[in-house]
């Protein structure tokens, strides 16, 4: 019985504890807004450098790019 009054008395005492702590961080959401603007970001980013080495490498003379057919 006394384990079952131990186990009583931890428990209780660590959900009094988490009660106590209200701020347990940032919520999930704005983080993930957050990342997905970066990654929405960085795509357009990149798309932009392919565009502009795609046009650069089409402007050399006699250049013919080996993965087009």
């Amino acid at each position: 019985m006394s384990l079952f009054s131990y186990v009583h008395v931890a428990l209780t005492a660590r959900l009094a504890e988490l009660r106590r702590d209200g701020e347990r961080g940032d919520s999930p959401v704005p983080t993930a807004v957050i990342i997905f603007g970066l990654v929405f970001v960085a795509t357009i980013v990149t798309g932009l450098a392919l565009a502009k080495a795609e046009d650069w490498m089409s402007g050399i003379p006699a250049h013919s790019n080996p993965t087009k057919p």
